[in-house]
């Protein structure tokens, strides 16, 4: 591989086992642990078509503006990459997927172009899936097939708002949403009590009075066979959790849904911050309660015992303010709030620093005034204008960066492969959301060699909790080595890596986490050495090594 802008070392041993007991038997199975999770975050309108039939369904055919429209990603797609062992390759342990739930069936001008849903955000229906992203069926098999590989599938909950208001489209009732006034961005409340935009509608999310279904919603549902169905769902839910038929709670409860019937394992939250927090308090005793019971009815499709994640979107959230987001006149712990962890929106600026800056500081704030929780990084995402490598120049070192910094890494779909995020002719948002770069993928050299480089750190991370999850310490600054090192009960992994060492021969020192005459192998080049007098010297055709105790 011919690597740029990027010189690596990485070495790394995992020389103890975990000891969980399970029927008297001894594991040494590499645990699972969300704090060190690789995500892979695919727009599923864009990131692979498995079933054209469903391109363009409730006839959603006007001209929009440049990909404003449903370009026929779906379920499908994703179940063909994840049999295909794309996703293995990766290393992928996590797949989110934005919302999947029935969207307006129309569009609106935003004054980017006529656009329609494609994206997840606008909802009519959370309890129905869109036609054009699949069925329950497809679902059911993704998240079957996902598990059977210990892969986790997270889904994208909204509870803010409902999609914009069209002629086809009805508003929900008065006692449902909000239209007015627009948020202005000054204080907590005009965060909370207000629209994001024009024409999108809020949920009183506030609000604990009872209110009817919408009427437009039990006309479908009546149309759809389902309606006496549906009813006594939310029977039995409301006495169940004792909440009263308010907005809020009636998302709630057919969002649960996707965790009670088919087994999803976390949450993504949109627009966290513009409700109250307990909305989230509440939420995530309605998942708790959800996920406890799919467990309790299919014990043998349980994966592990990790409870259900959610992780936050409170958007300019940093690692840098550790538990609070700071509205000016309230600061707010969403960690205390039903969440697990939150996106991590300055990792994109962060990861200018030099990689001791970085790592350092991430892994002091996670193993002090965030201990027990963690935060999700990214260089790219379906929002973010501002991306650490907008124009792709910085590939490899974007990887390195992201797949070895402390918490959890979120790969946004074409990072491994650096698919353009500059598209020409779109407006705002869109051009970061342009159809997965699969034709690229197979042709192009260097999106070949990208992907190469992605997917053999993604593994490395993905076998050894000490990446995310670990503690860092420097070893030495010239040549920089540093370690990481990750203890839970019976498991512990320790992990040594070297960066901007030379090409051919190079040897550092490796202090005392190998020991002499231990053998160890660079899982990257295949080639293996011998521990002497604390160091390991490589001589391999890359400028990367990725070491572990053979």
């Amino acid at each position: 591989m011919k690597t740029k802008n990027i010189f690596i070392l990485v070495l790394v041993t995992l020389f103890s086992y975990s000891n969980y007991a399970q029927k008297k038997k001894t594991s040494t199975k590499t645990p699972f642990l969300w704090e060190n999770a690789n995500v892979y975050f695919l727009l599923t309108d864009r990131f692979n078509n498995g079933d054209k039939t469903n391109d363009h369904t409730f006839n959603r055919n006007k001209e929009t503006g440049k990909l404003r429209g449903f370009e026929g990603g779906d379920i499908r797609g994703v179940i063909q990459k994840l049999d295909d062992g794309y996703f293995d390759k990766l290393g992928t342990t996590v797949i989110w997927m934005t919302p999947i739930v029935e969207q307006i069936h129309d569009g609106v001008d935003e004054g980017t172009g006529f656009s329609y849903g494609f994206h997840g955000y606008w909802t009519r229906d959370w309890s129905s899936l869109d036609p054009s992203y699949g069925t329950k069926k497809d679902l059911s098999e993704l998240i079957e097939k996902a598990h059977a590989k210990g892969i986790r599938i997270m889904l994208d909950a909204v509870i803010n708002h409902t999609g914009p208001v069209t002629a086809e489209d009805s508003v929900y009732p008065n006692d449902w949403v909000r239209t007015s006034p627009k948020c202005t961005y000054q204080s907590y409340d005009t965060y909370i009590n207000c629209t994001l935009v024009e024409n999108l509608p809020d949920v009183k999310t506030e609000s604990n009075d009872n209110v009817d279904l919408p009427p437009f919603l039990v006309e479908k549902w009546k149309k759809e066979g389902r309606y006496e169905n549906e009813v006594a769902e939310l029977n039995t839910f409301f006495k169940k959790t004792g909440y009263p038929h308010a907005p809020k709670y009636y998302i709630m409860k057919w969002l649960s849904d996707y965790i009670t019937n088919y087994g999803i394992d976390g949450y993504r939250v949109d627009t966290a911050k513009h409700t109250k927090e307990d909305v989230w308090s509440d939420f995530r005793k309605v998942c708790d309660m959800a996920f406890a019971d799919y467990k309790s009815r299919n014990p043998k499709k349980v994966l592990d015992s990790n409870p259900f994640f959610m992780v936050g979107e409170v958007y300019g959230y940093n690692i840098g303010s550790k538990k609070f987001y700071d509205f000016g006149d309230k600061k707010v712990n969403y960690f205390e709030n039903g969440f697990s962890s939150l996106i991590n929106f300055s990792f994109p600026y962060d990861a200018k620093m030099g990689y001791e800056e970085l790592f350092s500081k991430y892994s002091n704030i996670l193993n002090s005034d965030l201990k027990g929780n963690t935060v999700m990084n990214y260089i790219s995402s379906h929002d973010d204008g501002n991306p650490f490598d907008k124009k792709r120049e910085k590939s490899f070192e974007s990887a390195t960066k992201l797949l070895l910094a402390p918490g959890i890494s979120q790969t946004y779909y074409g990072d491994e492969s650096a698919r353009t995020l500059d598209i020409e002719g779109t407006k705002g948002d869109a051009t970061l959301r342009s159809t997965m770069n699969w034709e690229e993928l197979k042709t192009n050299s260097k999106n070949k060699e990208v992907a190469i480089h992605w997917q053999k750190l993604s593994n490395f991370r993905k076998n050894h909790p000490a990446i995310g999850a670990g503690i860092h310490t420097q070893i030495s600054s010239t040549p920089y080595v540093f370690s990481r090192t990750f203890v839970k009960g019976n498991f512990n992994d320790t992990v040594v890596v070297g960066l901007d060492l030379p090409l051919g021969n190079k040897e550092i020192s490796v202090g005392t986490i190998f020991k002499n005459g231990n053998k160890v192998k660079d899982v990257y080049s295949g080639k293996t050495s011998i521990v002497k007098n604390g160091k390991v010297a490589i001589n391999s055709p890359f400028q990367i090594l990725l070491l572990e105790k053979n």
